[in-house]
C-alpha cells in the first residue's frame, strides 16, 4: 500500500496568532493520527504561481489514514481554534508513488 501525503500550502497568513493556536493542537492530531512532518516553514523559492508562504508536508502511512485524519475530532478542534478568517489554505492529499 503506498504512503500518503497531506500538503497545506498557505496564500496569506492575516492572524499569526490564530495559526499559533492551531499549530499547538494541530501537530498532536496529526500525530495520533499516524502523520510525521517531512517539512513545514515557508518556501525557499516560488515559482510560476507559487507563493513563498508558509508550506506543509505530512507522510502518512495510507490514503485512508491521511484523509481521516482531516474528520478527526482532535484535528477538528484545531480547525476551530484556527477560525474561518486567520488563513488562505489550499490542502490536498495525494497517494505516493
Amino acid at each position: 500500500m503506498p504512503k500518503a501525503y497531506v500538503l497545506s500550502c498557505y496564500r496569506s497568513i492575516s492572524k499569526p496568532e490564530k495559526l499559533a493556536d492551531y499549530a499547538k493542537l494541530a501537530g498532536p492530531a496529526i500525530a495520533a493520527a499516524g502523520g510525521r512532518f517531512l517539512a513545514r516553514g515557508v518556501a525557499a523559492a516560488a515559482m510560476e504561481d507559487g507563493l513563498k508562504e508558509r508550506t506543509v508536508i505530512i507522510e502518512f502511512d495510507s490514503l485512508e489514514a491521511a484523509q481521516a485524519l482531516y474528520n478527526s475530532p482532535l484535528y477538528q478542534e484545531a480547525v476551530q481554534a484556527l477560525g474561518g478568517d486567520a488563513v488562505v489554505r489550499d490542502m490536498r492529499v495525494i497517494e505516493g508513488v
